[in-house]
């Protein structure tokens, strides 16, 4: 107990340890030493953010994909899947209906879907700036040319969530098709962070072929890319997808990366996913308690939602928004916080200190 609790003390006084030290506290962590790591993490995010959970209205406006990616629902090849498309105006009504329950960050997510050209999303970021200046844009819709980032930036988009997946070149080989690379994923990112983006990188833990040295890379690359946002969740499989019938990955697991996560960034906007809560009923209020400080709740029409599917029995499908934003506000409070009804920027060490001076 002693030895681990002094990596985990290294760790947040550091926030960073050497792969070997990662591999010892991955291997041989305790459940007396991970309440411990998650009580550091999560005393961590209360010093940063109080009892504060910032919340994004998630609206998934295209489930068209190009890309054949092996874990995926919304895979190119899978041909079962009811496919949609909102309009322009279907997603304002989104951001209406997400202003008026208090939500100030909109998630513009997609499969990579060519119906949508640049000026599209554009004319779209315009738009949502325009009714709601008060309000954060975040795009999720994957890999882009640096001349395309530029375009959403100079639009007025604030933020780009671009998972990496692994950072391990072979892990990468096998979870995606030949003509997709790591190299250009890795590209994407550090192009998303010259722009100005406030930039969100994560993995998924437990994917198939997953090593702890692979994990261990993950957190490497992150803590290189120093990404504003992180997004972790547990791997779960699709029924129509080649890893259909592959374990899937732990509550506890991603627990324990959030916690690590939170203590090598400690003012990183940490989402805790409704992949989580999918696992486990309780998932989303422990990655809560573990460290995060996100909250995602949908704000897809309810007649789209169990289209995007990534992932089987994904929770929520069938929620109207109010309903979402009422229950994790119920939920929230129940372990001790609540919903922030603010943008939720990331901030850097400085503006925290500042905040708690006046």
């Amino acid at each position: 107990m002693e030895k681990m609790k002094s990596l985990i003390e290294k760790l947040e006084k550091e926030r960073m340890l050497s792969k070997g030290e990662f591999l010892t506290l991955l291997t041989t962590i305790s459940e007396e030493d991970t309440l411990f790591l998650r009580e550091r993490a999560r005393q961590t995010a209360r010093r940063h953010f109080g009892n504060k959970i910032y919340t994004r209205g998630l609206i998934e406006f295209t489930n068209y994909c190009k890309n054949d990616c092996y874990y995926c629902g919304i895979r190119r090849s899978n041909r079962n899947v009811e496919r949609y498309r909102l309009t322009k105006e279907q997603i304002m009504d989104c951001c209406g209906q997400g202003h008026g329950l208090g939500f100030r960050t909109f998630v513009l997510q997609g499969g990579e879907d060519g119906t949508y050209s640049d000026e599209d999303i554009v004319d779209l970021i315009h738009r949502i700036k325009a009714d709601y200046p008060d309000c954060a844009i975040t795009l999720s819709i994957g890999e882009k040319s640096y001349e395309s980032y530029l375009k959403y930036y100079q639009a007025g988009a604030d933020r780009y969530l671009l998972r990496h997946e692994t950072a391990n070149e072979d892990h990468y080989r096998r979870l995606h098709p030949e003509n997709l690379s790591l190299k250009q994923r890795k590209q994407c990112l550090k192009n998303l962070k010259e722009i100005g983006f406030q930039v969100g990188a994560g993995f998924m833990v437990g994917s198939p072929y997953q090593t702890t040295e692979h994990l261990i890379e993950d957190l490497f690359f992150i803590k290189e890319l120093d990404p504003e946002m992180v997004g972790i969740g547990p791997f779960l499989p699709h029924h129509e997808t080649p890893f259909a019938e592959e374990n899937k990955g732990t509550m506890e697991q991603t627990l324990l990366f959030i916690s690590i996560l939170r203590l090598m960034l400690p003012n990183a906007l940490i989402p805790s996913t409704t992949a989580l809560g999918t696992v486990n009923p309780l998932g989303r209020e422990q990655g809560i308690l573990s460290g995060a400080n996100v909250v995602m709740p949908n704000l897809s029409p309810t007649i789209v939602r169990k289209n995007y599917e990534l992932y089987d029995n994904k929770i929520c499908t069938g929620d109207e928004a109010a309903e979402c934003r009422f229950c994790l506000d119920g939920r929230m409070k129940k372990i001790g916080y609540e919903l922030a009804v603010d943008r939720g920027d990331y901030q850097k060490a400085e503006q925290h200190i500042k905040k708690q001076i006046y």
